[in-house]
């Protein structure tokens, strides 16, 4: 897969077929677009072309809104490398781009790329205002010579599957709905930076994480079963979001204890994946409470890293 960036710089010769979306998890409701791209892409010998946009748009004309990412755009793009699409665009949004029409885009579309064929959602929308939807998309086809394939809706269990729904499932601690969704573990990167060294202390080393993307989801508060590649090895461990409450801390951390593991992790970043939400954060009377519950809560990871082993 080729990444280019600026679609207004972009010039293929060859003629394509694309789709356009933020795309935001890649879930298994992308997925199914991105599979017909591809599918499409080699029975008609076209390039296969996603054209994205960073930053979300949403983060643009509602400055005001909180927009959390599921995927940073460097995640999302090691999610589409994995798929086999020809080329991906990342185009920077911004207000000047937006207020392009919707007929004035699909030319620029022509123009740089040479498409041949448009695969779009059954919801999808663009141009000014988000103004013209499936139906507009397919007279610009007609009146410019390239065909519109649109994608129905990707439903499990009969909800429609969508970036909203996940980010609520990791806002609520449910992982395995945004795996059930995506196909694949939720991820967050970080730094690891020196915290108060009391895991040492208390017999459970934690790694401090500082999140790089300040865009990006945080779960819900709690603690999980987590895994991590480290030097090339796959390391499992439990993962702490909140604030220690037990302590009396006031700021939010991110602590990781790995499982048999004792070296130095300072300066280093890590892509930690979530497996498992185990319990909600709890304020022990005592440290003694809280070191019996975390070799209780070790004790349970171990189990359940040893089912997903041997399954």
């Amino acid at each position: 897969m080729i990444v280019l960036r600026d679609l207004f710089k972009v010039r293929l010769d060859r003629p394509s077929i694309a789709t356009i979306g933020t795309f935001d998890g890649v879930h298994l409701g992308h997925q199914k677009i991105l599979k017909s791209l591809i599918s499409n892409s080699k029975k008609s010998s076209l390039k296969s072309i996603l054209i994205t946009f960073d930053p979300h748009p949403r983060k643009i004309l509602d400055p005001n809104s909180k927009i959390e990412l599921i995927n940073t755009i460097d995640e999302k793009v090691d999610v589409l490398k994995k798929l086999g699409l020809d080329y991906l665009v990342i185009h920077e949004f911004s207000k000047n781009f937006s207020n392009i029409d919707a007929e004035e885009f699909v030319k620029i579309l022509i123009d740089k790329l040479n498409i041949k064929k448009l695969i779009v959602g059954y919801d999808h929308r663009f141009g000014k205002n988000r103004s013209a939807d499936i139906n507009d998309l397919k007279e610009f086809g007609n009146k410019y010579g390239f065909e519109v394939i649109e994608i129905s809706a990707f439903d499990i269990e009969e909800i429609k599957i969508s970036s909203t729904k996940i980010r609520s499932s990791l806002q609520n601690g449910k992982i395995e709905i945004c795996r059930k969704y995506t196909g694949f573990n939720f991820k967050l990167s970080g730094n690891v930076v020196r915290g108060m060294s009391r895991g040492n202390k208390i017999g459970f080393p934690t790694a401090n994480i500082q999140v790089v993307d300040k865009n990006k989801i945080i779960p819900k508060n709690g603690v999980y079963l987590v895994s991590s590649e480290i030097d090339k090895k796959l390391y499992y461990g439990m993962l702490n979001i909140g604030y220690n409450p037990t302590f009396g801390n006031h700021e939010k951390s991110i602590e990781v204890n790995f499982f048999d593991f004792n070296s130095n992790l300072y300066n280093k970043t890590l892509t930690i994946e979530f497996i498992k939400y185990i319990r909600e954060e709890i304020e022990f009377k005592s440290v003694d409470e809280l070191i019996k519950k975390l070799n209780s809560d070790r004790e349970y990871c171990l189990k359940h890293i040893n089912s997903i082993i041997n399954n």
